[in-house]
């Protein structure tokens, strides 16, 4: 493609270090591995789309664990940096099925979580997105759709932040089954110009990840495959309490938990509490610089007809006040202790008698990404989006001598964790009782 030809408002990619690896790479299997920010996605769809491009008819395929997750992530990058010349209006990112070229060339968008059309198909390459996420059970059906034939190399690759040392996909590098490629900041001409100094924006998003804590920032500052040294909540396992949606039944309990923030999010969770007990996190706004009154507007949308037994927040007064007015409920002040709600939400994530956990998260249950914490050219952030996200990099504070004191977590990047507190707390029956009025009558908080 010359510069002539290249469709209105594109940019000219010029890859270097890991980025020209990735292009060169014809194994069967290669995963680019690194910290945050390097360009990892960019490389890999501008690979996808070079394969488009340059083999007619060939079949591709961007996946992700869950479909939805792609659609503000790696489908903007695509759309919005990589600019492929096919048809991006005639479907909505949400809903897109796949990018066709003129060539006869389609990359097909798809979620493991959502395997239909994965499950007969043939495709010539398949790039996964955070791959991580999978299980090894799913990287392996992965590579067995790739049968095509019309490339002349049929590749499965993939991008990864890296995760604790005993993961499956770090094994599988180790033992030379899938290639690792090594991804560095270096590599991303945004934040390192082609002298190797940091950008104005580099020295920004490289500071911000120097704020980082415990193993999110060994982790994605440093790209090291770092254990969760003094995680707070050591039992939680994604593979376990991360679920995908489902229907909710009518009849099950809900309730709403909101810590207040304008500067630092405003977290509002909606829970909803099964006949056993069990509880399910399954929506979520995670949003800053937005008023109470901007946000319950929100809230009553998304909430509708839903039944909700109880509104459990923070004690601000006065955002407590604005949120009772705008949405004509009366609040409940959450139980804001540290120490026993820590202990309430661990022993909630350990299997129970029945050999699953008391609590689980819907892995779509975050409604929107807060641009505001997002860079718009990387689709990254080197601040939590989500309660999700959260909690990897909730740890216990260290002493002076570095032991791990498990007494207070590190005060950081915690307001998704707070609320999860307060959730636990309220469904396990605790908090604060009842607001009265002077007159001494009760005063419902439902």
């Amino acid at each position: 493609m010359t510069a002539a030809s290249l469709p209105p408002g594109a940019r000219v990619y010029f890859p270097r270090g890991s980025a020209l690896e990735v292009l060169r790479c014809k194994v069967d299997e290669f995963m680019l591995d690194g910290p945050a920010g390097t360009g990892k996605s960019r490389v890999c769809l501008e690979k996808l789309n070079a394969l488009a491009e340059k083999y007619a008819g060939c079949r591709l395929a961007i996946v992700r664990k869950f479909r939805a997750a792609l659609t503000e992530t790696a489908l903007v990058t695509f759309e919005q940096h990589v600019k492929p010349r096919c048809n991006l209006t005639n479907q909505q990112r949400n809903v897109r099925q796949s990018y066709r070229y003129a060539n006869a060339s389609e990359i097909i968008v798809a979620g493991i979580d959502n395997p239909v059309k994965l499950m007969s198909a043939e495709f010539d390459a398949i790039y996964v997105q955070e791959a991580t996420e999978l299980s090894v059970n799913d990287w392996e059906f992965l590579s067995t759709r790739l049968r095509n034939g019309v490339i002349p190399y049929q590749q499965l690759f993939g991008d990864c932040n890296p995760g604790p040392p005993s993961h499956w996909l770090n094994k599988r590098m180790e033992a030379g089954l899938t290639l690792r490629v090594l991804s560095r900041h270096e590599d991303n001409p945004r934040l390192f110009d082609s002298k190797g100094t940091l950008t104005p924006f580099g020295e920004s998003y490289i500071a911000r990840l120097d704020k980082l804590t415990g193993p999110r920032k060994l982790r994605l500052r440093y790209g090291k495959w770092a254990a969760s040294e003094g995680m707070v909540y050591a039992s939680f396992d994604a593979a376990r309490h991360v679920i995908p949606r489902f229907p909710i039944p009518a009849a099950w309990r809900r309730f709403i938990a909101i810590d207040f923030g304008y500067t630092n999010p405003f977290v509002c969770q909606w829970w909803a509490i099964d006949p056993d007990g069990r509880m399910y996190l399954y929506r979520e706004l995670y949003r800053t610089q937005r008023t109470v009154q901007m946000h319950a507007q929100q809230i009553r949308a998304l909430t509708g007809s839903e039944v909700i037994e109880a509104y459990v927040t923070d004690h601000d007064a006065e955002d407590r006040a604005t949120l009772e007015a705008a949405l004509g409920i009366r609040t409940r002040p959450a139980d804001k202790a540290v120490s026993v709600g820590i202990q309430a939400v661990e022993e909630r994530l350990k299997p129970a008698g029945d050999s699953k956990p008391r609590l689980f998260i819907f892995a779509d249950a975050l409604v929107e990404r807060d641009p505001l914490l997002i860079d718009e050219e990387t689709g990254l952030s080197s601040l939590p989006t989500c309660t999700l996200e959260e909690i990897d990099g909730y740890v216990w504070a260290k002493g002076a001598g570095g032991e791990t004191l498990k007494e207070n977590p590190v005060k950081l990047n915690d307001h998704g964790m707070d609320d999860l507190r307060y959730a636990t707390r309220y469904a396990d029956g605790f908090g604060k009782r009842p607001e009265r009025r002077q007159d001494s009558s009760t005063v419902s908080t439902y």
